[in-house]
């Protein structure tokens, strides 16, 4: 039977107390060392089950993303169907935050503060499933996951085989992805997380899904959103 892999990017340098969404930096030495952990173990419970991964691997646009997507390239690349390649999708993007990206939470907070159209932002807004920004280009978590979760149908998990798509992407817009696909619940979402370079791995069940690798993490009041 067909899976996916969902995989979360590894720590990269994030600006603090800044939304992730479309920050541009890196994975950090330590992230990047994180991913090929993951990626190795990973590699040894594909070989032992007989599954083989589908040569294009799907990521989000952003650095990070497409660094974790050819860390896997790099170490998995004997498990693939043929000769692998990342492929970047913008669908799997972080939720945008729109005309404010990469400005820290504070400051989103007191720019809407001097625009006078707008009431200040409520209390965890951030994290909010169903908030968006009143700014142009802004998405909110659910839209966002909604977004992910369009390209993730469009992908061949209906299929008899024993092929894998790996997808690279974002750990918030992954989990609200996740509820529109009847993986999660909704309670879920704000219980859960993901680690960083490690796969969850689903197969299709009639209406239901099954898991066969990895673990969501259960999420603590420190941990980004993404």
């Amino acid at each position: 039977m067909a899976a996916l892999a969902l995989i979360r990017h590894g720590e990269y340098e994030q600006l603090v107390n800044t939304p992730s969404a479309l920050q541009p930096y890196p994975l950090t030495p330590g992230g990047a060392q994180e991913v090929r952990m993951q990626a190795q173990g990973f590699a040894d419970w594909v070989s032992e089950t007989g599954y083989q991964l589908r040569a294009e691997i799907h990521c989000s646009t952003s650095l990070r993303a497409w660094q974790t997507a050819e860390i896997y390239r790099q170490e998995l690349k004997e498990l693939f169907l043929t000769a692998p390649v990342s492929v970047s999708f913008p669908e799997l993007c972080e939720r945008s935050v729109g005309a404010l990206a990469n400005l820290s939470i504070s400051e989103i907070e007191r720019v809407v503060k001097l625009d006078p159209r707008f009431d200040p932002l409520p209390d965890g807004w951030k994290s909010s499933s169903d908030f968006k920004l009143p700014y142009d280009g802004a998405e909110s978590l659910m839209e966002a996951g909604l977004r992910v979760a369009a390209h993730l149908k469009t992908l061949p998990l209906d299929e008899q085989d024993n092929l894998i798509q790996l997808v690279v992407g974002h750990g918030a817009s992954f989990r609200h992805a996740a509820f529109h696909l009847n993986v999660i619940k909704m309670s879920d979402i704000g219980r859960l997380s993901m680690f960083y370079g490690h796969p969850v791995v689903f197969c299709k069940q009639g209406q239901s899904w099954a898991r066969l690798y990895g673990n969501w993490k259960n999420r603590q009041l420190k941990d980004p959103t993404d």
